[in-house]
């Protein structure tokens, strides 16, 4: 089971564990954490800006991400993330196709909260190559 946290291109937010998430498959579940008993909550990818593979729910809320690399950066193409509601992100990403409807991307930052996302291509304003 991964954990995980799915933020929606309206703004909501849900986070929980899935099994069956698949990045070229349109819907995936989610076991949420908050109703723990409660039957997986279907998830559609074209609702997404994002789904944040984390190490924890809560995070560091105090916690100001980098943008930038450092020489210990992961392989993969460097790349930033400008998303339509303002975030941006910087990461890699060995997946990063412009015609593909999303990829995998790490934080530069290490000691970020988020393990990996994958970066729904719709919810994005512009991906630009570094």
């Amino acid at each position: 089971m991964n954990k995980v946290v799915a933020r929606f291109q309206d703004g909501r937010v849900l986070k929980g564990h899935t099994a069956d998430f698949v990045a070229s498959a349109d819907t995936f579940h989610i076991a949420r954490a908050d109703a723990p008993s409660a039957p997986p909550h279907p998830v559609m990818v074209s609702e997404l800006k994002a789904v944040f593979f984390v190490k924890d729910f809560a995070g560091n809320p105090l916690h100001d991400e980098r943008k930038h690399f450092d020489a210990r950066a992961s392989g993969g193409r460097k790349v930033r993330i400008e998303f339509r509601d303002g975030e941006v992100m910087v990461g890699t990403t060995q997946t990063y196709e412009p015609d593909a409807h999303g990829f995998f991307l790490v934080p530069a930052d290490a000691a970020s909260n988020i393990e990996r996302c994958f970066v729904v291509a719709a919810a994005t304003e512009q991906v630009i190559l570094l």
